[in-house]
């Protein structure tokens, strides 16, 4: 195993907390992109605690984080110097349509690795003790035995958030989005789709990118027709076609509409109970979901509790004031957050 004092004793707590920093931020912006998977950051340091690479799990199929930043160093000739590992997510330990994560950082000049959180799934977890086996060990440190990194250990549980509550509760982590006005109404003005301001309407499209599968209420498309497309921000190329879910039960949903969003990239599904459809979008590998819908619907997912966090933008004669309420470590906090790091 390696020398206890050659590594994290010399490398200064500043490095390891901005490797941490700049790890999430990058894999933050993959949400929506990685489903079933999780999202997840790898960063590399050398001896002196500079970033070499940092790597983000970009899709399902697709290299994961370690592996990734373990082949940008490769390709730049810096690999040899890779001294120090930072993962936001344990490595994982299975082979599935990737090799198991585990060994590449096994079979690499790395000796010392950085781990966020545990990983929840058992199919895959195990990493952290594989990296300590002989021959080849590494020193593993967990940021949950690190109380100084609270902070960090904490962004690592909310960028699981999603893919931990489909796994462990077998449910989406569900965001409710809603939009009030001075009065305390939903209604925009007439003739306008939204009373927001723009950087509002940012923050709620940057949400709807993050999330697999949106939620709606029959009420809200026969009034409004809505689109759901993600505007305002890029949106992840390539996507796979998101789920809408759209709680009817009666059987008024308009086939012109569900054929207009099958065209625009969505899976439209019908359903008449509200209760089933988190354990139905996780069957089909949703992380996350958003709740995009009028009173009546915002107030069924509220009096059952289906609901992790909710986000409330109240108009005001100034800036809207964002609320954001949650249950557990949010990723729709890291979001946010994230959205205005990357605008300073």
């Amino acid at each position: 195993m390696p020398d206890q004092t050659t590594l994290s004793d010399t490398i200064a707590p500043s490095a390891i907390r901005n490797g941490f920093r700049a790890t999430i931020s990058q894999a933050v912006e993959t949400f929506g992109a990685t489903a079933p998977n999780p999202s997840v950051g790898c960063a590399l340091l050398d001896a002196e605690g500079r970033i070499l690479t940092i790597g983000a799990h970009p899709r399902t199929g697709q290299p994961h984080a370690e592996a990734m930043a373990l082949a940008q160093a490769r390709t730049a000739g810096v690999l040899d110097q890779a001294r120090v590992a930072l993962v936001t997510l344990e490595p994982c330990n299975h082979t599935g349509r990737t090799p198991p994560c585990s060994e590449a950082l096994r079979n690499s000049p790395v000796q010392e690795v950085w781990i966020g959180a545990a990983d929840p799934n058992p199919q895959a977890s195990g990493g952290a003790a594989r990296l300590r086996e002989e021959p080849s060990a590494k020193r593993v440190i967990m940021l949950a035995d690190r109380p100084e990194m609270a902070d960090l250990a904490r962004d690592c549980q909310a960028l699981l958030a999603p893919f931990a509550s489909r796994v462990v509760r077998h449910r989406p982590w569900i965001s409710v989005k809603q939009a009030l006005d001075e009065h305390g109404s939903m209604v925009p003005p007439p003739g306008q789709k939204t009373f927001t301001s723009p950087d509002s309407l940012v923050l709620a499209h940057r949400l709807r990118r993050a999330t697999d599968a949106i939620i709606t209420g029959i009420g809200t498309v026969l009034a409004d027709r809505p689109r759901f497309t993600v505007r305002h921000v890029p949106d992840h190329e390539d996507r796979k076609p998101r789920l809408l879910v759209v709680c009817d039960r009666h059987g008024r949903l308009p086939a012109d509409w569900t054929a207009e969003m099958t065209q625009a990239g969505f899976d439209v599904i019908s359903s008449h109970d509200l209760l089933s459809v988190p354990a139905m979008l996780a069957e089909r590998g949703v992380n996350w979901a958003m709740v995009e819908a009028g009173p009546a619907l915002l107030a069924s997912v509220s009096e059952a509790g289906l609901w992790d966090d909710w986000l409330t933008i109240h108009k005001t004669a100034g800036a809207d004031r964002i609320d954001l309420k949650s249950r557990d470590e949010s990723p729709l906090r890291l979001l946010r957050e994230n959205a205005c790091s990357l605008e300073s």
